[in-house]
């Protein structure tokens, strides 16, 4: 859908998390993002329009939306002492996101990614260097003090630890009534078999394009009919298609599909999916039913595609 995007008011039903956070677990790294106006031949000199560092990470990204929106929110992934953490640690904290559960590694380097944005299509080419810096572990999660959060979002990565985190959560919410326990959820993004074990594990899963692809499906509506028997009783599965918007399947078995909202121009469509996902989220955390959820997260994406990174995606109030 080709339209002017607007940013929707908040959800109308007040959120019932109080002073409580979303935590947001998984990659934080450097990106840093050339933008040129067609996308390089190999073995050629280019000149590019603008570059930029920004800090990037599925994980970290979410966190500066949901900021952005307003919500409440904290970061835990791994971090490696140096002048990259230092850039990564100054704009956390210009975007208001807590960190104080960060986990400092003594050995490997923080990633970082080379982005190239080509103002052409929009497209958008990373390449990730890991550099050897250590995941975080449920030893390291044990040290989360839980009674801060109402909603805890893992990116899949070393899904083996991060099944641990989950169960300590789950146990976590068994000593509490229902509306106080806190809402897991999960993305599936990277198509690598480890990470599927991660489906029964969520209230709220997100899938990519790429990993319903990789199950054999050519839409998200059927990839969600059939995977979602992988997932526990009662959670909710959603897939973003990037043009053809985003559906969502839930436990009453009625898919719920929003279009796509386009921007006039595509011009940087880096950190899109995350931009979805935290939108999603924050609907839902505010009272949102899971239609509204899934056309904000749509609008929301589609108003970061016709920016730069993430300043503008939310009109400021006047």
């Amino acid at each position: 859908m080709n339209v002017r995007v607007q940013i929707p008011p908040v959800p109308p039903r007040q959120s019932n998390m109080g002073d409580k956070k979303i935590l947001c677990i998984g990659l934080v790294c450097l990106d840093i993002i050339n933008v040129l106006d067609k996308y390089p031949e190999e073995d050629t000199d280019n000149r590019c329009l603008s570059q930029r560092w920004q800090r990037g990470g599925n994980a970290s990204n979410s966190c500066t939306v949901l900021a952005l929106l307003g919500a409440p929110c904290a970061f835990l992934g791994s971090l490696a002492p140096g002048p990259v953490a230092d850039f990564i640690v100054g704009d956390f904290i210009k975007r208001g996101v807590d960190i104080s559960t960060v986990a400092w590694q003594q050995e490997g380097e923080t990633p970082c990614a080379c982005c190239v944005v080509c103002t052409a299509s929009g497209s958008r080419t990373v390449v990730l260097s890991d550099m050897n810096l250590p995941d975080i572990t449920a030893t390291d999660f044990s040290k989360v003090d839980l009674t801060q959060y109402s909603w805890i979002h893992w990116e899949g990565r070393n899904a083996e630890e991060q099944v641990k985190m989950i169960q300590q959560v789950a146990l976590f919410n068994m000593s509490l009534p229902q509306q106080q326990r806190i809402t897991i959820s999960l993305e599936i993004e990277k198509t690598m078999e480890p990470l599927y074990q991660l489906f029964p594990y969520g209230d709220i899963v997100f899938i990519s394009k790429d990993v319903a692809m990789h199950f054999g499906f050519h839409s998200a509506a059927s990839a969600l009919q059939e995977l979602y028997h992988r997932v526990k009783k009662g959670a909710v599965l959603i897939c973003a298609w990037a043009e053809k918007g985003a559906d969502a399947l839930g436990p009453d078995g009625v898919i719920v599909h929003s279009d796509a909202f386009s921007p006039e121009v595509l011009v940087d469509t880096l950190g899109a999916g995350d931009t979805f996902n935290a939108s999603v989220i924050y609907c839902l955390s505010h009272g949102g039913s899971l239609r509204e959820a899934l056309m904000f997260g749509c609008q929301v994406a589609g108003r970061k595609c016709g920016v730069h990174g993430y300043d503008g995606i939310v009109e400021q109030k006047k």
